[in-house]
């Protein structure tokens, strides 16, 4: 999330006094540095805070996570920002071992509760946010893209979403029931696990979805593939996992979805994801 400077008066708030903002990137999705504490804009209150409140006191076996700063006031989020421990690392393609990390994350978060806010569809005019909820929902519901009817993607599709749409029409068809139970996942792994290293993987935020603890990883090596630079083997390497075939299913609709549905996709990203829905079909 690209934003700018950090205003003086959140910097106050948090405690941060004399400390001048250093723009850290892509790594912490437009983050800025205070001393030992970042700065980040939030795109949704309600998520920040709860992510802040579960990070605070998680404990996940073989994972550094970023803990939560907390306002003068024991405020979780100023006028938009909130505030996190900065934790060493960057982004590298160490793809198992995201899948490994994810799997010890989300034995710790399947006890957590279903926050309200997931449980609540789309409501025009859609923020980026909806987006997500609209494609995730997509890969489960009966009619694909059923609750996102009347957005401009849909009724003028650029050609690559057209493309998009045809393979989640014709993927929906492979799908059957599954058992594994929904529970709170981190949804959006690939690209946000910070390595530095032989130290423990870093997570900065955790991005909920209700969803099966193998979904969560499955969409890990969708994108690994797509646009990771992952090999095919990836996928192989994970099928122990339960329901591996449905879920990889599943999390490939999931980002086609968004791939129609998000404002600024670009068709580069589209080759990526076509290749990795042949091979999720080869499976099946």
């Amino acid at each position: 999330m690209s934003t700018g400077q950090p205003p003086q008066h959140v910097c106050s708030t948090f405690g941060l006094r004399e400390v001048d903002p250093i723009p850290l990137g892509a790594d912490w999705d437009g983050g800025w540095l205070c001393g030992d504490v970042v700065l980040s804009a939030v795109a949704d209150h309600a998520r920040a805070a709860w992510s802040a409140k579960v990070r605070e006191n998680l404990e996940v076996d073989g994972v550094r996570l970023a803990r939560p700063v907390r306002s003068t006031d024991g405020r979780y989020v100023v006028s938009g920002w909130r505030a996190d421990t900065f934790i060493v690392g960057s982004p590298e393609p160490r793809h198992d071992e995201v899948v490994s990390m994810s799997c010890r994350l989300h034995a710790a978060t399947a006890s957590l509760e279903r926050p309200r806010f997931l449980a609540q569809p789309p409501v025009p005019p859609w923020a980026e946010v909806d987006v997500f909820v609209a494609a995730d929902r997509a890969a489960w519901e009966t009619v694909p893209l059923r609750i996102a009817k009347g957005v401009e993607q849909l009724e003028t599709p650029t050609p690559d979403g057209r493309k998009s749409l045809e393979l989640i029409a014709g993927l929906a068809t492979l799908r059957k029931p599954v058992q594994s139970p929904d529970q709170l996942v981190h949804g959006d792994l690939f690209g946000t696990v910070l390595f530095s290293g032989s130290m423990a993987p870093g997570i900065t935020d955790i991005t909920p979805y209700w969803r099966p603890a193998a979904w969560a990883a499955a969409v890990a090596v969708v994108d690994a593939i797509s646009w990771g630079g992952a090999d095919e083997a990836l996928v192989g390497r994970w099928e122990d996992l339960p329901e591996w075939p449905q879920m990889l299913l599943r999390a490939v609709m999931f980002r086609l979805a968004v791939h129609v549905l998000h404002p600024r996709s670009t068709a580069d990203a589209f080759p990526g994801l076509a290749r990795t829905s042949d091979i999720v079909r080869l499976l099946l």
